[in-house]
C-alpha cells in the first residue's frame, strides 16, 4: 500500500472531520508507517499525543516511526524515551515564571468553569464570585453599582419599593468572558444558574419554540432565586422587522411576555442576564425600561486579566523563565480565547521540537512570543463593525461606553 492509496486518503478525510479521535488518527499513522512514510506517521502520532498524552498505542507508534529511516533525509532519532522525558519534566525546578507570586485567580475568559448547563438544568449556587474574575475592575464596579448593591440590601430595597428582579445585557467582542461574568453574578447573589442558548429554544415544529421559552422561565421561577442567562440574544431576540419567519417573531413575542411576568410579580427572584456580540441587532422592545434597560460593555481583558488568563492556561504545562509582564504587553487587545490559543500554539511548538530532536524541552518565552506574533487578535472585525455603530447609530447615548473606549484606543 502506498501513502497515496484510496484507503489512506479516506482516513485522512475522516481524521480531518474528527481531529480529536485519537484511535482513528493512530490507525492512520500505522498505515502510513506500513506504507513507508515514517515522517507522516510521526506527525499523526504527535497530534494524537497532544490530545491524549498517556495513550500507549500512540506512544508505541511514535517510537517505531522515529526508529525508522526517513527517505531522502537524515536518519530520525531512534526511540524517543517518553519515560525519561516525563522524568525530566517532573524534575523541573522553579522558577517557572520569571517572578513567581501568589496563586492566580480563575481565568477571565471562563476557562475552568463547568461549561454551559443543559437546557432547563439549573446549576446550584456555586463558589465563583466576581473576585475570581481576573482584572476587569471597571466591569465589576459597574455591576456592583447598577445591579448587585441594590439587590443585596433588602431593607433599602423595601424602602424604595424596588422589586427583586432585574435584567442586564452584556455586550462586546466574542471570547471576552461574558458568560463567566454572568456565572460570577449568580455566585454573588447565591442564586442558581440556568444557561440558555438558541439551540435550547428553537424548534422546527410550530409552537414548540414558544413552549420551550415558557418552560425555561417556569423552571427559573420554581427554583428562585435564579439567574437566567440568555446567550446570543441577537439570535433569540432579533429585530422582528428583519425576519420573514412567523416562528421567530412568535418566539420574540414569547420572550417579551416572560420578561414582563405573567401577572406582574411572577418573576420575583428571577434575574435575567443576556449576552450578545451584536446589541444593535436586538429587537428594540427588549431594550425598553423594565426589560434589558441596563447594558454593560465587556471589553478584551485588561493587563491584570490577561495575566490571570495566561497563568491559568500555563499552570500545568512544562514552562521555564516565562516573563509574564512582557507577554502581557505583547498580547494587548487579545481576547481570552486568543490568549488560550497562544498558550496552545506555544505548547505544540515545544512538543513537536521535542519529538523531532528526541530530547524534551520546556516551553519558553520564544515559543509564547512567536505564537503571539503569529496571531491577529480576533476582536478586530468586531471593533470594525462597532465603530460604525458608535459613529452613526448611538441614539440616546446607549453606546457611550463603546465610544469612550474607541476614543481611548484611538480607533474613532
Amino acid at each position: 500500500m502506498s501513502a497515496d492509496s484510496p484507503l489512506i486518503q479516506s482516513l485522512r478525510t475522516a481524521v480531518a472531520a474528527a481531529p480529536q479521535d485519537v484511535p482513528l488518527r493512530v490507525h492512520l499513522g500505522e498505515l502510513l508507517l506500513a506504507a513507508g512514510a515514517p515522517d507522516a506517521a510521526v506527525a499523526e502520532a504527535a497530534v494524537a499525543l497532544q490530545h491524549a498524552p498517556g495513550d500507549a498505542q500512540a506512544r508505541d507508534l511514535m517510537a517505531r516511526a522515529m526508529g525508522a529511516p526517513a527517505p531522502a533525509a537524515p536518519a530520525a532519532p531512534r526511540g524517543f524515551d517518553w519515560q525519561a522525558a516525563q522524568e525530566q519534566v517532573g524534575d523541573a525546578v522553579p522558577p517557572r515564571f520569571a517572578a513567581e507570586d501568589a496563586e492566580p485567580p480563575l481565568a477571565a475568559d471562563g476557562s475552568g468553569d463547568p461549561g454551559d448547563a443543559a437546557a432547563w438544568d439549573v446549576e446550584t449556587p456555586h463558589a465563583v464570585r466576581l473576585a475570581d474574575v481576573g482584572g476587569m475592575q471597571e466591569v465589576k464596579d459597574r455591576l456592583e453599582a447598577a445591579f448587585l448593591a441594590p439587590l443585596r440590601n433588602p431593607e433599602l430595597r423595601k424602602l424604595y419599593g424596588k422589586s427583586l428582579r432585574g435584567g442586564l445585557l452584556l455586550y462586546g467582542p466574542p471570547g471576552c468572558g461574558k458568560t463567566f461574568v454572568a456565572r460570577a453574578v449568580a455566585g454573588e447573589l447565591g442564586a442558581g444558574f440556568l444557561s440558555v442558548s438558541v439551540n435550547d429554544v428553537l424548534d422546527m415544529w410550530m409552537g414548540n419554540s414558544e413552549r420551550n421559552m415558557h418552560e425555561i422561565f417556569e423552571t427559573a421561577r420554581r427554583q428562585a432565586p435564579c439567574v437566567v442567562f440568555l446567550d446570543e440574544l441577537d439570535a433569540l431576540g432579533g429585530k422582528r422587522s428583519r425576519t420573514q419567519s412567523s416562528g421567530m417573531r412568535n418566539t420574540v413575542n414569547q420572550l417579551l411576555t416572560e420578561l414582563d411576568g405573567i401577572d406582574g410579580g411572577a418573576n420575583e427572584g428571577v434575574f435575567v442576564l443576556a449576552a450578545t456580540n451584536a446589541p444593535w441587532d436586538v429587537d428594540l422592545a427588549l431594550r425598553r425600561p423594565g426589560r434589558f434597560d441596563r447594558t454593560l460593555l465587556v471589553l478584551p481583558p485588561d493587563a491584570p486579566a490577561r495575566e490571570a488568563v495566561l497563568r491559568y492556561h500555563l499552570r500545568e504545562r512544562p514552562i521555564e523563565k516565562v516573563e509574564l509582564g512582557k507577554l502581557v504587553k505583547a498580547t494587548d487587545g487579545f481576547s481570552g480565547a486568543d490568549l488560550a490559543h497562544v498558550c496552545e500554539t506555544a505548547a505544540e511548538t515545544a512538543l513537536l521540537d521535542s519529538v523531532r530532536t528526541g530530547t524534551v524541552r520546556m516551553i519558553g518565552m520564544p515559543d509564547l512570543l512567536g505564537a503571539a506574533r503569529q496571531l491577529t487578535p480576533s476582536t478586530g472585525p468586531w471593533f470594525a463593525s462597532a465603530r460604525n455603530v458608535a459613529m452613526y447609530a448611538n441614539d440616546g447615548g446607549q453606546y457611550d461606553d463603546l465610544v469612550t473606549y474607541l476614543k481611548r484606543k484611538r480607533k474613532l
